[in-house]
């Protein structure tokens, strides 16, 4: 199975281990990702500020060099999701605005979440699964932007998408029931407004604990990247301890399947999820 792969300015730079546990994942279900030749930033999270025109124009090149070859588009990146997506649900109100509207709203765009679920796939993970995550109480973390506005994003539950529920109980896990799944965790913020970013994430490891959840589970690289970052330090501003790693959900299909690149992926968080893997026999 091809499948056209954008991997977005992000997993090329700040989250490039989201990047290679997706391609190692993958690559293990016999699945190649071909990335677009020649991308171009989506303009996230910059240019639907500064300039309409621009922000429908950067994903609009990517969705014409995808829609050559026919294959769905998966793009890993939450951000890059949410842009291309919109700039296809604007191309199929106003199709006037650009002379390839048809040929770029025919793309057929995926996040990983949605490719992990196609049956054919989910099969192939169960299969493949040699140590399964039993015991681990794992709290599914989608954010703000694959499921929503629903206008564009077309989720059948934007309020409570159960992908990578289904994927972790698959994996052996127990996904935690909470009511913060698709709550903003401020990474827009993360420079303007620190106190609001400290608040709003802080608002999330501690109803997670509260749920009694072990680890943050997402697939978002901003997600990511903002909670592993701010975790230190909401725990020192509010003295507590919340010891949660924030990891990707790639990360603990490859634990199940037992990658051997899976240790390399880890190094790059800032909590570390050793221990934690460790006290549950996932991790010598």
């Amino acid at each position: 199975m091809n499948v056209n792969y954008f991997p977005g300015c992000t997993l090329h730079g700040t989250a490039h281990d989201f990047h290679d546990s997706v391609v190692a994942v993958f690559k293990a279900l016999g699945i190649d990702l071909l990335e677009l030749e020649d991308w171009n930033c989506c303009g996230a999270s910059s240019a639907h500020v500064l300039n309409p025109e621009a922000a429908r124009k950067l994903p609009a090149r990517n969705l014409l060099i995808a829609s050559a070859s026919r294959l769905p588009l998966l793009t890993p990146c939450a951000a890059c999701f949410h842009r291309l997506k919109l700039c296809q649900d604007h191309l199929n109100s106003r199709p006037e605005d650009h002379p390839d509207a048809r040929a770029i709203s025919a793309v057929e765009v995926v996040h990983v979440n949605d490719l992990l679920l196609q049956k054919e796939i989910l099969d192939i993970i169960g299969q493949r699964i040699k140590l399964p995550l039993a015991g681990l109480k794992a709290v599914p973390y989608y954010g703000c932007l694959t499921v929503r506005p629903p206008r564009a994003i077309r989720h059948p539950r934007p309020e409570d998408p159960m992908e990578m529920d289904r994927l972790l109980s698959l994996l052996g896990a127990e996904p935690v029931n909470w009511s913060y799944k698709t709550d903003c965790c401020g990474g827009s913020l993360a420079m303007t407004r620190p106190d609001v970013v400290r608040r709003l994430s802080g608002k999330l490891f501690e109803a997670a604990r509260e749920a009694g959840g072990e680890v943050l589970v997402t697939c978002c690289p901003m997600c990511q990247a903002n909670l592993d970052m701010r975790e230190r330090e909401i725990e020192r501003e509010t003295n507590t301890s919340f010891e949660m790693p924030v990891m990707y959900i790639s990360e603990l299909v490859a634990i199940a399947m037992q990658l051997p690149e899976t240790r390399t992926w880890w190094r790059k968080h800032l909590v570390d999820p050793l221990p934690m893997l460790k006290s549950k026999g996932l991790a010598a």
